[in-house]
Protein backbone atom coordinates (compact mmCIF):
# COMPACT_ATOMS: atom_id res chain seq x y z
CA UNK A 1 0.00 0.00 0.00
CA UNK A 2 1.26 3.54 -1.05
CA UNK A 3 0.89 6.83 1.44
CA UNK A 4 1.65 9.87 -0.41
CA UNK A 5 4.80 11.92 0.19
CA UNK A 6 5.62 15.26 -0.85
CA UNK A 7 7.61 15.29 -3.66
CA UNK A 8 8.58 11.71 -3.89
CA UNK A 9 6.85 8.67 -6.19
CA UNK A 10 4.29 8.17 -3.75
CA UNK A 11 3.13 11.75 -4.35
CA UNK A 12 3.69 11.95 -8.09
CA UNK A 13 2.40 8.79 -8.82
CA UNK A 14 -1.16 9.15 -6.90
CA UNK A 15 -1.68 13.08 -7.00
CA UNK A 16 -4.47 12.49 -9.14
CA UNK A 17 -6.09 10.48 -7.23
CA UNK A 18 21.45 0.27 10.54
CA UNK A 19 21.57 2.03 12.73
CA UNK A 20 22.12 3.97 14.80
CA UNK A 21 21.58 2.14 17.78
CA UNK A 22 20.62 5.05 20.75
CA UNK A 23 23.24 5.67 23.46
CA UNK A 24 23.59 3.23 26.04
CA UNK A 25 22.87 4.50 29.87
CA UNK A 26 26.44 3.49 31.72
CA UNK A 27 27.44 3.99 35.48
CA UNK A 28 27.40 7.28 36.64
CA UNK A 29 31.06 8.66 36.61
CA UNK A 30 32.11 8.40 40.65
CA UNK A 31 32.80 11.88 42.14
CA UNK A 32 35.65 11.08 42.90
CA UNK A 33 36.63 10.90 39.37
CA UNK A 34 38.75 13.59 37.80
CA UNK A 35 36.60 16.82 35.57
CA UNK A 36 36.35 16.03 31.55
CA UNK A 37 37.82 18.72 29.62
CA UNK A 38 34.15 20.22 28.08
CA UNK A 39 36.33 19.16 24.34
CA UNK A 40 35.62 15.78 25.69
CA UNK A 41 31.63 15.36 24.11
CA UNK A 42 32.16 11.53 24.93
CA UNK A 43 34.51 8.68 25.85
CA UNK A 44 33.66 5.19 24.23
CA UNK A 45 35.87 2.05 26.23
CA UNK A 46 38.68 5.09 27.40
CA UNK A 47 38.76 6.43 23.88
CA UNK A 48 37.89 10.05 23.64
CA UNK A 49 35.64 11.55 21.08
CA UNK A 50 36.72 15.16 21.02
CA UNK A 51 34.45 18.55 19.73
CA UNK A 52 36.18 19.24 17.09
CA UNK A 53 36.04 15.89 15.96
CA UNK A 54 32.38 16.02 15.95
CA UNK A 55 32.11 19.44 14.57
CA UNK A 56 34.34 18.35 11.25
CA UNK A 57 32.02 15.53 11.24
CA UNK A 58 28.99 17.53 11.31
CA UNK A 59 30.48 19.94 8.48
CA UNK A 60 30.94 16.59 6.30
CA UNK A 61 27.12 14.87 7.07
CA UNK A 62 24.84 18.16 7.47
CA UNK A 63 24.10 20.55 5.08
CA UNK A 64 25.30 24.43 5.67
CA UNK A 65 22.93 26.19 6.95
CA UNK A 66 22.87 29.56 8.18
CA UNK A 67 19.46 29.60 8.88
CA UNK A 68 19.47 27.04 11.48
CA UNK A 69 19.27 27.95 15.17
CA UNK A 70 21.93 27.29 18.06
CA UNK A 71 19.46 24.61 19.27
CA UNK A 72 18.82 22.83 16.22
CA UNK A 73 22.44 22.73 15.61
CA UNK A 74 23.09 20.91 18.97
CA UNK A 75 20.62 18.67 18.26
CA UNK A 76 21.83 17.60 14.98
CA UNK A 77 25.22 17.66 16.57
CA UNK A 78 24.27 15.38 19.11
CA UNK A 79 22.88 12.87 16.85
CA UNK A 80 26.04 13.14 14.74
CA UNK A 81 27.90 12.55 18.24
CA UNK A 82 25.86 8.96 18.48
CA UNK A 83 26.47 8.23 14.93
CA UNK A 84 30.53 8.86 16.03
CA UNK A 85 30.18 6.48 19.24
CA UNK A 86 28.81 3.84 17.01
CA UNK A 87 31.62 4.12 14.69
CA UNK A 88 34.16 4.17 17.17
CA UNK A 89 32.56 0.77 18.93
CA UNK A 90 32.56 -0.73 15.09
CA UNK A 91 35.86 0.50 14.09
CA UNK A 92 37.15 -0.86 17.65
CA UNK A 93 35.39 -4.35 16.60
CA UNK A 94 36.80 -4.31 13.45
CA UNK A 95 40.66 -3.81 14.95
CA UNK A 96 39.88 -6.50 17.05
CA UNK A 97 39.27 -8.93 14.37
CA UNK A 98 42.26 -7.93 12.19
CA UNK A 99 39.89 -6.39 9.15
CA UNK A 100 42.25 -3.98 6.92
CA UNK A 101 41.21 -1.78 4.42
CA UNK A 102 44.28 -2.02 1.53
CA UNK A 103 44.88 1.45 0.27
CA UNK A 104 44.01 0.43 -3.37
CA UNK A 105 40.43 -0.11 -2.41
CA UNK A 106 40.04 2.90 -1.04
CA UNK A 107 42.04 5.18 -3.58
CA UNK A 108 39.08 3.36 -5.90
CA UNK A 109 36.05 4.06 -3.76
CA UNK A 110 37.55 7.74 -3.12
CA UNK A 111 37.89 8.32 -7.10
CA UNK A 112 34.76 6.78 -7.73
CA UNK A 113 32.84 8.49 -5.86
CA UNK A 114 33.75 12.14 -6.88
CA UNK A 115 34.47 10.77 -10.72
CA UNK A 116 31.34 13.02 -11.84
CA UNK A 117 32.06 16.13 -9.61
CA UNK A 118 33.86 18.94 -11.45
CA UNK A 119 37.00 19.25 -9.27
CA UNK A 120 36.24 23.21 -9.11
CA UNK A 121 32.70 22.03 -7.86
CA UNK A 122 34.41 19.27 -5.69
CA UNK A 123 36.88 22.09 -4.43
CA UNK A 124 34.43 24.67 -3.98
CA UNK A 125 32.28 22.55 -1.30
CA UNK A 126 34.94 21.16 0.73
CA UNK A 127 35.54 24.71 1.28
CA UNK A 128 31.98 25.89 2.34
CA UNK A 129 32.41 23.23 4.67
CA UNK A 130 35.67 23.91 6.23
CA UNK A 131 36.98 20.25 5.18
CA UNK A 132 39.82 19.00 3.19
CA UNK A 133 39.97 16.36 0.61
CA UNK A 134 41.87 14.16 3.18
CA UNK A 135 39.01 14.43 5.68
CA UNK A 136 36.59 13.18 2.66
CA UNK A 137 38.88 10.16 2.52
CA UNK A 138 39.46 9.51 6.14
CA UNK A 139 35.79 9.15 6.23
CA UNK A 140 35.29 6.99 3.30
CA UNK A 141 38.16 4.82 4.80
CA UNK A 142 35.75 4.35 7.90
CA UNK A 143 33.07 3.81 5.97
CA UNK A 144 34.72 1.19 3.89
CA UNK A 145 36.38 -0.53 7.01
CA UNK A 146 32.67 -0.99 8.31
CA UNK A 147 31.39 -1.88 5.62
CA UNK A 148 33.53 -5.09 5.31
CA UNK A 149 33.30 -5.92 9.20
CA UNK A 150 29.42 -5.71 8.58
CA UNK A 151 29.87 -8.12 5.41
CA UNK A 152 32.36 -10.67 7.21
CA UNK A 153 30.20 -10.90 10.51
CA UNK A 154 26.77 -10.18 9.29
CA UNK A 155 25.44 -10.77 5.20
CA UNK A 156 28.30 -13.45 4.93
CA UNK A 157 26.06 -15.50 7.06
CA UNK A 158 22.58 -14.96 6.29
CA UNK A 159 21.53 -18.06 4.70
CA UNK A 160 18.31 -18.12 2.41
CA UNK A 161 16.76 -21.36 2.11
CA UNK A 162 14.25 -22.57 -0.63
CA UNK A 163 11.99 -23.48 2.38
CA UNK A 164 11.70 -19.38 3.00
CA UNK A 165 11.41 -18.80 -0.69
CA UNK A 166 8.13 -21.18 -0.26
CA UNK A 167 6.86 -19.94 2.55
CA UNK A 168 7.09 -16.03 1.51
CA UNK A 169 5.52 -16.74 -1.53
CA UNK A 170 2.88 -18.66 0.28
CA UNK A 171 1.97 -15.80 2.89
CA UNK A 172 1.98 -12.72 0.09
CA UNK A 173 0.80 -14.94 -3.29
CA UNK A 174 -1.73 -12.29 -4.03
CA UNK A 175 0.77 -9.59 -4.30
CA UNK A 176 2.27 -11.83 -7.18
CA UNK A 177 -0.62 -11.84 -9.09
CA UNK A 178 -0.59 -8.15 -10.56
CA UNK A 179 -2.63 -6.77 -13.24
CA UNK A 180 0.11 -4.82 -15.14
CA UNK A 181 3.38 -4.22 -15.43
CA UNK A 182 5.02 -2.89 -11.99
CA UNK A 183 8.75 -1.94 -10.82
CA UNK A 184 10.05 -2.19 -7.40
CA UNK A 185 11.48 1.19 -6.42
CA UNK A 186 13.67 2.83 -3.77
CA UNK A 187 14.29 6.86 -3.40
CA UNK A 188 16.03 9.27 -1.36
CA UNK A 189 14.57 12.59 -1.82
CA UNK A 190 16.01 16.27 -1.80
CA UNK A 191 13.86 19.11 -1.39
CA UNK A 192 15.28 22.85 -2.07
CA UNK A 193 13.35 24.40 0.89
CA UNK A 194 13.06 24.09 4.89
CA UNK A 195 10.88 21.26 5.60
CA UNK A 196 8.75 20.77 8.39
CA UNK A 197 8.54 16.87 10.35
CA UNK A 198 11.87 16.13 8.96
CA UNK A 199 12.40 12.55 10.49
CA UNK A 200 15.62 11.14 8.36
CA UNK A 201 18.20 9.70 11.55
CA UNK A 202 20.53 12.51 10.80
CA UNK A 203 18.07 15.40 10.64
CA UNK A 204 19.21 16.36 7.78
CA UNK A 205 17.36 19.14 5.63
CA UNK A 206 18.98 20.87 2.44
CA UNK A 207 17.41 24.44 2.95
CA UNK A 208 18.61 26.02 -0.50
CA UNK A 209 18.73 24.91 -4.36
CA UNK A 210 22.47 25.34 -3.59
CA UNK A 211 22.51 22.85 -0.83
CA UNK A 212 20.31 20.41 -2.35
CA UNK A 213 22.90 20.17 -5.22
CA UNK A 214 25.57 19.61 -2.79
CA UNK A 215 23.74 17.07 -0.54
CA UNK A 216 22.76 15.14 -3.67
CA UNK A 217 26.61 15.44 -4.97
CA UNK A 218 27.72 14.23 -1.23
CA UNK A 219 25.02 11.06 -1.32
CA UNK A 220 26.15 9.81 -4.95
CA UNK A 221 29.64 9.72 -3.61
CA UNK A 222 28.45 7.79 -0.17
CA UNK A 223 26.14 5.48 -2.65
CA UNK A 224 29.78 4.92 -5.04
CA UNK A 225 32.00 4.26 -1.90
CA UNK A 226 29.61 0.90 -1.26
CA UNK A 227 27.58 3.16 1.30
CA UNK A 228 23.95 0.43 0.87
CA UNK A 229 20.93 2.77 -0.43
CA UNK A 230 18.59 1.78 2.73
CA UNK A 231 20.88 3.33 5.64
CA UNK A 232 21.78 6.39 3.25
CA UNK A 233 17.90 7.12 2.54
CA UNK A 234 17.36 6.74 6.63
CA UNK A 235 20.03 9.06 7.66
CA UNK A 236 18.84 11.63 4.96
CA UNK A 237 15.99 11.35 2.64
CA UNK A 238 13.59 14.20 3.08
CA UNK A 239 10.52 11.79 2.27
CA UNK A 240 8.52 11.61 5.53
CA UNK A 241 6.87 8.55 4.17
CA UNK A 242 9.96 6.57 2.63
CA UNK A 243 12.80 7.40 5.11
CA UNK A 244 11.98 5.51 7.90
CA UNK A 245 12.02 1.84 5.02
CA UNK A 246 14.85 2.72 3.97
CA UNK A 247 13.78 4.88 0.73
CA UNK A 248 11.82 1.34 0.09
CA UNK A 249 8.34 2.77 -1.96
CA UNK A 250 7.70 -0.55 -3.34
CA UNK A 251 5.74 -2.10 -6.61
CA UNK A 252 4.58 1.04 -8.91
CA UNK A 253 2.60 0.10 -11.41
CA UNK A 254 2.79 0.90 -15.20
CA UNK A 255 -0.59 3.27 -14.75
CA UNK A 256 0.73 5.34 -12.21
CA UNK A 257 4.46 5.82 -13.75
CA UNK A 258 2.56 7.72 -16.32
CA UNK A 259 1.52 10.40 -14.48
CA UNK A 260 5.24 11.23 -12.92
CA UNK A 261 6.96 14.09 -14.97
CA UNK A 262 9.20 12.11 -17.77
CA UNK A 263 12.76 12.30 -16.11
CA UNK A 264 11.20 10.49 -13.19
CA UNK A 265 9.79 7.88 -15.49
CA UNK A 266 12.26 7.41 -17.79
CA UNK A 267 15.04 6.83 -14.73
CA UNK A 268 12.91 4.04 -14.21
CA UNK A 269 11.28 2.67 -17.41
CA UNK A 270 14.71 3.08 -18.85
CA UNK A 271 16.93 1.70 -16.65
CA UNK A 272 18.51 -1.53 -15.58
CA UNK A 273 17.94 -3.08 -12.12
CA UNK A 274 20.33 -2.52 -9.89
CA UNK A 275 20.93 0.89 -11.33
CA UNK A 276 20.82 4.40 -9.31
CA UNK A 277 20.12 7.80 -10.95
CA UNK A 278 20.00 11.31 -9.70
CA UNK A 279 16.75 13.33 -11.18
CA UNK A 280 16.40 17.11 -10.51
CA UNK A 281 12.79 17.76 -9.59
CA UNK A 282 11.64 21.26 -8.67
CA UNK A 283 14.83 22.51 -7.87
CA UNK A 284 15.85 19.60 -5.99
CA UNK A 285 16.53 15.71 -6.71
CA UNK A 286 15.46 12.58 -6.00
CA UNK A 287 17.63 9.92 -6.27
CA UNK A 288 15.70 6.41 -7.74
CA UNK A 289 16.82 3.57 -7.15
CA UNK A 290 15.15 0.90 -9.56
CA UNK A 291 15.31 -2.83 -7.28
CA UNK A 292 13.46 -4.97 -10.03
CA UNK A 293 10.94 -5.63 -12.90
CA UNK A 294 7.65 -6.87 -12.51
CA UNK A 295 5.71 -8.79 -14.99
CA UNK A 296 1.62 -8.23 -15.35
CA UNK A 297 -0.11 -12.05 -14.58
CA UNK A 298 0.33 -14.51 -11.81
CA UNK A 299 4.06 -15.68 -11.11
CA UNK A 300 5.26 -17.90 -8.99
CA UNK A 301 8.67 -19.55 -7.30
CA UNK A 302 9.55 -21.50 -10.30
CA UNK A 303 10.26 -18.45 -12.42
CA UNK A 304 13.56 -17.44 -11.36
CA UNK A 305 13.16 -14.02 -11.60
CA UNK A 306 10.15 -14.42 -8.73
CA UNK A 307 12.92 -16.93 -6.82
CA UNK A 308 15.91 -14.27 -6.87
CA UNK A 309 13.69 -11.56 -6.35
CA UNK A 310 11.97 -12.94 -2.79
CA UNK A 311 15.63 -14.09 -1.97
CA UNK A 312 16.86 -10.83 -2.01
CA UNK A 313 13.54 -9.32 -0.21
CA UNK A 314 14.05 -11.97 2.53
CA UNK A 315 18.15 -11.46 2.32
CA UNK A 316 17.37 -7.46 2.56
CA UNK A 317 15.50 -7.85 5.70
CA UNK A 318 17.43 -10.19 7.30
CA UNK A 319 20.59 -7.74 6.79
CA UNK A 320 18.75 -5.17 8.29
CA UNK A 321 17.83 -6.79 11.31
CA UNK A 322 21.04 -8.36 11.91
CA UNK A 323 22.77 -5.15 11.03
CA UNK A 324 21.21 -3.63 13.73
CA UNK A 325 21.48 -6.04 16.23
CA UNK A 326 25.16 -6.88 15.43
CA UNK A 327 25.86 -3.12 16.28
CA UNK A 328 23.34 -2.67 19.49
CA UNK A 329 25.07 -5.33 20.70
CA UNK A 330 28.41 -4.41 21.09
CA UNK A 331 27.47 -0.73 21.62
CA UNK A 332 25.90 -2.55 24.87
CA UNK A 333 29.26 -4.11 25.46
CA UNK A 334 30.97 -1.21 25.40
CA UNK A 335 31.40 1.68 28.17
CA UNK A 336 29.78 4.88 26.41
CA UNK A 337 29.68 7.97 28.55
CA UNK A 338 27.90 10.68 26.71
CA UNK A 339 29.24 13.93 28.28
CA UNK A 340 27.81 15.90 25.76
CA UNK A 341 23.81 14.30 26.37
CA UNK A 342 24.97 14.57 30.41
CA UNK A 343 25.52 18.15 30.02
CA UNK A 344 22.30 19.25 28.30
CA UNK A 345 20.78 17.05 30.78
CA UNK A 346 22.47 19.10 33.63
CA UNK A 347 21.79 22.56 32.16
CA UNK A 348 18.02 21.79 32.11
CA UNK A 349 18.13 21.63 28.29
CA UNK A 350 19.49 24.32 28.00
CA UNK A 351 22.73 24.56 26.17
CA UNK A 352 25.40 24.67 28.42
CA UNK A 353 28.23 27.70 27.40
CA UNK A 354 30.54 26.70 24.72
CA UNK A 355 33.34 27.96 23.27
CA UNK A 356 33.59 28.81 18.85
CA UNK A 357 33.97 25.78 17.06
CA UNK A 358 37.49 25.25 16.43
CA UNK A 359 38.93 25.78 12.87
CA UNK A 360 40.40 22.71 11.10
CA UNK A 361 43.57 22.00 11.33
Amino acid sequence: MFTPGRRSFLALAFAAGVATGACRSTPATPASAAPVSADVWAVVDGREIRRDAVEKAYRRLVQPNPAISEDEALASKLNVLDRMITEDVMLAKARELKIELPPSDLDAAFNEGKKNIPDEAFNKELAARNLTAADMRDATGRDLTIQKLIEREVTSKINVTDQDVDAFFQANKAQFNLPEDAYHIAQIVITPGRDAGINNRTGDDAATPQAATAKAQMLMERLKAGAPFNEVAMDYSEDPQSAGQGGDVGLVPVSALRQVPPQLRDAVVKAKPGTVSVVPMEGGYTIVALVARQSAGQRDPSMPEVRDGITATIRGRREQLLRTAYVEAARDNANVVNHLARRLVESAAKPPSMPAPLAPK
